[in-house]
């Protein structure tokens, strides 16, 4: 058999026995208060009552002439059970100077002595007291009657303090009916309000209820992609530590509307769009983040939740994916040229021309181990030297002819480790890029880089200059090109317009400057900065010209 150990009560239930109790105690509270009010009141009334019947008999001609004759009782017994009964006092008592009856309710207390205080009334004054007399506890008025200046009697006029009880209790009775109507009136609007409530927190109770805010917290706080719910106003009402260093927003903005975050324009387009967004590429101040939002509606709509994901290493490593993809597709390129080439001299020996063949096997070889020779010369940093190469066989092959400038001097070591090879991959390759697709078609089709270092003011610089021979930038768009989704061309597969972002960004993120610009002869001219620090002192190369690149080698 096993014990079922009971539930705890849930907070909607406990809410509502709590505002039941509270509700019963202000009501039964407040009805005792009004029963003691009410009471008092009572009292204070048939005192009233009980002086105001006492003066008028004291008052009354027909009363002092009774007391003139030899018998008062004859005359006054009727006359004060009269009274009584118009009245609705319960006694009426008149007596001589020295407290003897005249009248009473019970014809045998008449000739005996009042019972209560009479001195104040035999010196002329009208008081009220509550006493124990012969039919209990009352509260009763005592008047003196004048004849003249001279006390000629005495009339009291009293009601029991029972009947005043149960006035007290007719009163206490329609209270009750009040108090009782309030209590059940309350504990409806309770019960709607609690139902309400156990909607809301799905019949949890209070423990459950924290637990779980904790367990919310927590996970909040533990996952790496950031999570950003919006109320319907497009205000933050919560965000976690991913989605403060995802966005690179910081101090207290919760309540803050989405277009006071100083985010780019299309990412606060994203988060203030109404309809739902599915794995959106966007650019952060220095991310690539794929965003998704989901609106959260219950009849209305009550905001959003936006899923942050950061994919700046992905895109990065896409990035060098082509990239390799590309030095595949050119060394394919170059196996077929160099079989064409190996075909010539077989056959060139094949007719007893062996003289020629090994004059164009040289001729071939120089070629091709001084364009080497070259890059390698003006570009000692091997990863940028792997890269012109790479770029220099997917610009042939596309026949673009990509130049290194003469003044490009850039030594092995001399780039500071705070700034990654792949950074400076990120932005020469799309630079290279983006000036090979606005070359290609055009005549003359060429692309010239140039890559080294200059001193300025703030210290050494790395330099590194694209220009092509396509149709250049309009002034006009010379902002709006390192935009993500400016373009153009016309889409591709994947989309266009990143690339030139991904530049900006980087550059950005070293502190840097990018700008862009005519070129000599036409076409665009894009020039990146980024400061060295104290890692160049002392080995920068100002450059020949202090303007464009100049004429270089082919490679």
């Amino acid at each position: 058999m096993h014990l079922r150990v009971p539930r705890p009560r849930s907070l909607a239930g406990q809410l509502f026995a709590m505002q039941a109790v509270l509700i019963a105690v202000v009501v039964v509270g407040y009805a005792l208060f009004t029963y003691i009010s009410d009471r008092g009141q009572a009292e204070d009334a048939a005192g009233r009552q009980a002086r105001a019947v006492s003066l008028a008999i004291a008052d009354s001609p027909s009363v002092v002439a009774a007391i003139g004759t030899a018998d008062p009782t004859a005359r006054l017994q009727p006359y004060a059970v009269r009274v009584m009964r118009d009245t609705d006092v319960d006694f009426v008592t008149i007596m001589d100077p020295y407290g003897i009856r005249w009248t009473h309710p019970d014809p045998a207390q008449i000739g005996h002595p009042f019972q209560g205080h009479i001195e104040r009334a035999q010196r002329g004054e009208t008081f009220t007291e509550t006493y124990t007399g012969t039919l209990g506890p009352s509260v009763r008025a005592v008047t003196p009657v004048l004849d003249g200046d001279r006390v000629v009697g005495l009339v009291s006029a009293g009601i029991k303090v029972e009947e005043i009880s149960k006035r007290a209790q007719e009163q206490l009775t329609a209270l009750s009916g009040v108090a009782a109507g309030a209590l059940l009136l309350g504990a409806v609007g309770t019960y709607v309000i609690n139902a309400r409530l156990r909607r809301h927190t799905h019949g949890m109770n209070a423990d459950e209820l924290s637990r779980m805010h904790d367990y919310h917290q927590a996970a909040l706080h533990a996952v790496r992609e950031g999570l950003l719910m919006l109320d319907g106003q497009y205000r933050v009402a919560l965000i976690n530590d991913g989605g403060r260093e995802l966005l690179g927003v910081s101090g207290d903005v919760v309540g803050a509307s989405v277009a006071d975050l100083g985010l780019p324009a299309q990412l606060t387009g994203a988060l203030l769009a109404s309809e739902p967004r599915v794995d959106e590429v966007h650019l952060a101040a220095e991310r690539v983040l794929v965003v998704n939002t989901s609106p959260v509606s219950g009849g209305e709509r009550r905001g959003t939740v936006v899923t942050l994901r950061d994919v700046t290493e992905l895109q990065s490593l896409t990035g060098e994916l082509d990239s390799e993809r590309g030095f595949t597709q050119a060394l394919r390129s170059q196996a077929h040229e160099a079989a064409n080439r190996l075909h010539t001299v077989v056959s060139l020996i094949e007719l007893g021309r062996a003289e020629e063949a090994v004059e164009f096997a040289t001729a071939e070889l120089e070629l091709a181990q001084a364009l080497t020779d070259q890059v390698v010369a003006a570009v000692g940093e091997p990863v940028l030297a792997a890269l012109l190469l790479g770029k220099t066989a997917q610009a042939n092959e596309r026949g673009v002819e990509l130049v290194v400038a003469r003044e490009s001097r850039l030594d092995d070591g001399l780039l500071p480790p705070s700034l990654p090879a792949r950074d400076l991959v990120t932005i020469l390759g799309n630079l290279v890029d983006n000036a090979v697709d606005a070359a290609q078609g055009a005549v003359p089709s060429r692309v010239t880089v140039a890559a080294y270092t200059e001193a300025a003011a703030d210290g050494p610089e790395l330099v590194m200059r694209v220009s092509d021979t396509g149709a250049g930038v309009d002034p006009a768009h010379a902002d709006l090109v390192f935009q993500r989704g400016f373009s153009t061309k016309p889409a591709g597969e994947g989309g266009r317009g990143l690339g030139l972002a991904l530049v900006r960004q980087a550059v950005r993120r070293h502190d840097g400057t990018l700008t862009v610009t005519e070129a000599e002869g036409g076409g665009a001219l894009f020039e990146a900065r980024l400061p060295l620090g104290d890692a160049g002192s002392g080995t920068a190369t100002p450059a020949t010209s202090a303007g464009r690149p100049g004429p270089g080698g082919s490679v």
